[in-house]
């Protein structure tokens, strides 16, 4: 008696149709693998590599024009890419990678300078880690962060599972643990909030780091955000690759400085210091793109290149004008690489771009939407890396601000977009308050892109309309939040941060210039908690009395002749805010380096 197998016509498995149907499945079934395999790998969510460069302007890549540095990686990686043209940022680090992040504008975010305070984003912000992990990305970072580093602040609580960072806006900061001692080659950074001292050149870690994250998670079989973010070639410049510095210390470097000032020793010094980093980078990128390959993901990985701002220094900068801090277009506007081979075409469009639509970019090439409740600043320009010949939308505007300051000033430091216009106001990055006299210029920057031919007089009806669109931004960003640049407050007491350390990175200075030599902790004391507390002196003098000032709770204790650190226990705080002042000795003005508060945990 024959079994009758669910679904077969029983005649059909009485004839020798069985056999010559094993014969055509075996024939088959190796295509048919083969399909069913790329309609699984069709479907499933591509993987994001987004690597950002730090202070390296838009004339720093071979194929924008440099005719000294050599990077050949990244223009081969230009060749195959689909670029938009047209991408800004912010003059400056901390609100390029706010708005990186969100979507949104910096000054929405409360990150809208690089330090005493003033780079720490609101942790209520949507990160586009929190989102992609949220639809089963493994995310991690790998680099620079500048947007906290105390809780819940960190990478780790805005949405990355993974994390290798330094603090602040980079080495060689106040930010630094002290006996880092301005080290870029083995220097200290923190893995998942944990201090660590690493092996090589810190962007060989970052980019290794990123790439061993990468490797585990295709093992687990996860799609993953990797966001490699390097900080060079920010200065300081006292240690970079050697044998690179040597080569460009060698060569010539007057086609790239000829126009940018007097071609002084120091600054022919610091261009081939600034040229090494960046071709360790273009070496780091290469070694990435050869990972990609070699484990047979690069067609299912976007990768996505940018840089966070202008040169910080006077160089090349293609056919611009302008450096880091500034919004002329050589301050602001930067290459924006996007590749993923069969997917996005090589060439170039045009299109009005920013910083503000990576974000939604990404969301929608990998096929996700935001959280209906997000509102995004940025727009999707996945149409425009798909089909280049797009016509350009001319009705589009974007608002560029930033400068020193604790709250943004209406008009001040500005640069406003519509379509090929652009008003801005140069009143300097590093003012507080907007100086008088400064006038608005107006140009076209695609027929003048180093912005020499100013058309505000004759053009008045246009410097209208693009000052009322400035207008119109600044009243909504003012209507984000109520007291909507305020400083978000540290978090102590909680078990996500046990040991918080205060740097000068975040504190509101109360004396001195640039980092200041005093200044308060905004923080708040999520419960009633003990503390042990340990206070970093800069100098290592004589024995110097501590006095912390907890609003009216005072902690005493002293530091022994030649001791950097001291420590003071058992300080009870109740819950609640308080602002944290310290004073060392009998110097009013002098602060301490660093605090780190341990939360005492019950047995």
């Amino acid at each position: 008696m024959k079994r009758e197998v669910a679904g077969l016509n029983p005649t059909f498995l009485q004839s020798g149709s069985v056999k010559r149907a094993a014969i055509v499945m075996r024939t088959l079934l190796p295509t048919v693998l083969i399909l069913l395999a790329a309609t699984i790998a069709a479907a499933a969510p591509p993987n994001i590599v987004l690597v950002m460069t730090d202070d390296q302007g838009y004339g720093d890549f071979g194929f924008t024009g440099n005719p000294v540095l050599r990077t050949p990686n990244l223009d081969a990686l230009a060749a195959r890419s689909s670029r938009l043209s047209r991408f800004y940022v912010s003059p400056v680090c901390t609100p390029t990678r706010a708005s990186l992040m969100t979507g949104r504008h910096a000054q929405r975010t409360r990150a809208f300078d690089t330090y005493i305070g003033r780079a720490q984003m609101d942790p209520t912000e949507t990160t586009i880690a929190e989102i992609l992990r949220g639809a089963g990305y493994a995310t991690g970072i790998f680099g620079k962060w500048h947007l906290g580093d105390a809780y819940p602040m960190r990478p780790i609580d805005q949405g990355f599972d993974e994390s290798l960072v330094h603090r602040g806006g980079g080495l060689a900061q106040p930010s630094e643990p002290i006996e880092n001692a301005e080290r870029y080659t083995n220097a200290i950074m923190f893995r998942n909030g944990e201090q660590i001292e690493t092996e090589g050149y810190c962007t060989d870690v970052q980019f290794e780091a990123g790439i061993e994250f990468i490797t585990r998670a295709v093992q687990d079989g996860r799609p993953f955000f990797a966001y490699i973010a390097t900080n060079a070639p920010h200065d300081p410049l006292h240690d970079v690759p050697e044998e690179l510095r040597e080569h460009y210390a060698n060569a010539d470097l007057s086609a790239v400085l000829d126009g940018h000032g007097e071609e002084t020793p120091e600054k022919l010094d610091r261009t081939s210091r600034v040229f090494a980093m960046i071709e360790n980078i273009d070496e780091n990128v290469g070694r990435l793109v050869a990972a990609l390959e070699r484990m047979g993901i690069a067609e299912q990985t976007i990768l996505v290149f940018l840089t966070d701002n202008g040169p910080a220094g006077a160089r090349y900068v293609g056919p611009f004008r302008g450096t880091k801090g500034q919004v002329r277009e050589g301050g602001i506007r930067t290459v924006s690489l996007w590749h993923q081979p069969g997917t996005l075409p090589p060439g170039e469009s045009a299109a009005l771009s920013a910083h503000l639509d990576v974000l939604p970019t990404l969301l929608e090439l990998a096929g996700l939407s935001p959280p209906a409740e997000l509102r995004l600043d940025g727009i999707s320009m996945a149409p425009w890396l798909r089909d280049h010949e797009l016509p350009v939308p001319d009705a589009r505007t974007l608002v560029v601000q930033a400068h020193r300051g604790d709250a943004p000033v209406r008009g001040h430091h500005i640069a406003v977009y519509e379509g090929t216009w652009k008003l801005s106001h140069q009143t300097g990055f590093g003012r507080e308050s907007m100086p008088a006299g400064v006038a608005y210029e107006l140009h076209d920057v695609v027929a003048d892109p180093a912005e020499r031919n100013d058309l505000a007089d004759q053009h008045p009806e246009i410097v209208a309309r693009l000052g009322a669109i400035y207008d119109d931004w600044f009243d909504d960003i003012a209507a984000t939040r109520p007291d909507p640049f305020a400083r978000p407050r540290i978090v102590l007491g909680t078990p996500h941060e046990t040991a918080t350390t205060l740097t000068r990175q975040d504190w509101t200075r109360t004396a001195k210039d640039g980092w200041g030599g005093q200044g308060r902790w905004q923080v708040s004391v999520a419960v009633p908690t003990v503390f042990d507390i340990e206070v970093i002196r800069s100098a290592t003098d004589g024995g110097e009395a501590i006095e912390l000032h907890f609003d009216d709770i005072v902690a005493r204790g002293e530091f022994m002749p030649g001791a950097q650190r001291a420590l003071i226990r058992g300080v009870a705080l109740p819950a609640g805010d308080v602002d944290l002042t310290s004073t060392i000795g009998d110097e009013p003005e002098r602060g301490a380096y660093q605090i780190v508060l341990r939360a005492r945990r019950e047995p």
